[in-house]
């Protein structure tokens, strides 16, 4: 199964969000096979992903057996190397990746939680990103039973009004998290962690800006919720780092951006080394839901970008829960007509 072709491009989408997200954000990455199988798999970094996918990543690729996916892995990273580590380049990685996984599936005509070591159709609990409390609301009434707070844009004590309000709201059984975006320093992270306890808020997600690793290693010792984050690190290596200092409870990588399911499913292996937890940025997209499936002893999957319309199939949230289906790779598909932007 030798590789003939690698293409990305950026699907448009009326509703996406006119700033980084869009303009640095996912594009989509097709590889092409001598069977003629494709794969798909989303990365991101924009015109800038692009440009890596068409020129180093597919120079690399073409030629090459498609399911050697790991080795192919390194010699990807290896070749941005100069260039890359973290970032952008490792954006482009991640779609080629999983383009590559879903190549796997395909071949062995079973989906990914499959291939992974788990099973199609079981119900994974899913949460909601809720920005504010008619949105938590909104989502308790679509029968999620776990909602993630937007806290960053205040000061400790609006945090901790708005978390007491939402615990008000849904009661004592849902499970609230909280998301600062890396926009407090440690005093007022501190301060909102000593607030949240009282309302039993399941984590703080990024309090810090992601490469403050002494301000992580002095909250992991001082605040009474557990610190969360990752979806702004990149490669396994980068995240064995942190779990060797210690230095959070829950780990958030972002299987899109993080190096793909290469790298997502070393980071599951050491979780369980280390005894943490992983909760996949994102994780409802099939991107990330099929490691979840398969490899999280206790799924929880994260709601997805709801203006990437453009994926077709891909699984619904229904009564706060969803599930992987049982199509081949990661069972979506995608409108030839995107294809037509990159001539």
């Amino acid at each position: 199964m030798r590789i003939i072709d690698v293409r990305a491009v950026q699907p448009h989408s009326p509703t996406a969000p006119q700033d980084w997200r869009s303009w640095l954000g996912q594009i989509l990455v097709r590889v092409d096979t001598d069977d003629g199988l494709t794969g798909y798999g989303v990365g991101g970094g924009g015109k800038a992903g692009i440009h890596v996918v068409e020129t180093v990543l597919r120079e690399m690729l073409v030629g090459q057996d498609a399911s050697d996916v790991e080795a192919l892995w390194t010699q990807m990273y290896r070749k941005t190397l100069a260039f890359g580590q973290k970032g952008l380049a490792v954006m482009a990685i991640s779609g080629a990746d999983l383009a590559l996984w879903d190549l796997r599936g395909k071949r062995e005509g079973k989906p990914l939680v499959e291939a992974l070591g788990g099973r199609a159709g079981e119900a994974m609990m899913a949460y909601k990103t809720g920005w504010s409390p008619r949105e938590v609301e909104t989502g308790n009434a679509q029968g999620f039973r776990a909602v993630k707070l937007q806290v960053g844009r205040q000061d400790a004590a609006g945090a901790i009004a708005q978390v007491r309000q939402v615990r008000q709201a849904l009661g004592p059984d849902a499970q609230v998290m909280t998301d600062a975006f890396m926009s407090w320093d440690l005093e007022t992270a501190l301060q909102a962690a000593e607030g949240f306890a009282e309302y039993g808020v399941g984590w703080l997600e990024e309090p810090l800006p992601c490469d403050d690793l002494a301000g992580y290693e002095h909250l992991a010792l001082k605040s009474p919720v557990p610190i969360a984050a990752g979806e702004h690190e990149y490669t396994a290596v980068a995240f064995e780092g942190w779990m060797r200092r210690e230095l959070l409870a829950v780990y958030q990588p972002d299987v899109c951006w993080c190096g793909g399911m290469t790298e997502l499913v070393k980071i599951y292996e050491m979780a369980g080394r280390y005894g943490v937890q992983v909760r996949p940025h994102r994780g409802a997209e099939v991107w990330g839901l099929h490691a979840i499936a398969a490899l999280d002893p206790e799924p929880l999957a994260e709601s997805g970008r709801p203006w990437m319309t453009w994926v077709k199939d891909q699984p619904e949230i229904v009564d706060g829960e969803i599930r992987v289906t049982d199509r081949p790779g990661f069972g979506v598909t995608f409108d030839e007509g995107v294809w037509a932007l990159d001539k």
